[in-house]
């Protein structure tokens, strides 16, 4: 027998929350909130034969427990990640800035077909921190 659930009440202040974030912004509602959040971001992290590699990528979307991206790399599931997110000057007064994440894959996608790129979904494992990038960058 299938167990009934009532619908999820909307309450004023989600209403207002959601309405604050710009047009831009779009947020998907799974475990945790998704945010799309196309920002440059640099993969570390080992081949299934053990060689080192590190691609640069964008960001699909993120979360406080993981994020999505695509590779060529040739990752699989289980491998550890990091990641290097270069922030946007404006969260940090003008200052550049990246936030350094560690994680594990958890999830493929097939590659796509025009540019065999395949999406990756890791689970954060390590605190993040923050870091200054480079004056060139």
């Amino acid at each position: 027998m299938k167990k009934k659930v009532a619908p999820k009440k909307t309450t004023k202040a989600r209403k207002k929350a959601v309405a604050q974030w710009p047009d831009d912004v779009q947020i998907n509602r799974r475990r945790e909130w998704r945010f799309d959040l196309p920002l440059p971001t640099l993969i570390e992290g080992k081949l299934p034969h053990g060689e080192r590699f590190r691609e640069s990528t964008t960001l699909e979307n993120i979360s406080s427990s993981g994020a999505y991206f695509s590779l060529d790399s040739g990752v699989v599931v289980g491998s550890k990640l990091n990641l290097v997110i270069e922030l946007p000057r404006d969260l940090a007064e003008g200052s550049p800035l990246k936030l350094l994440l560690g994680g594990i894959t958890v999830r493929l996608e097939k590659p796509n077909r025009r540019s065999k790129k395949q999406g990756v979904a890791v689970r954060f494992t390590k605190n993040f921190r923050f870091a200054p990038l480079p004056k060139s960058s």
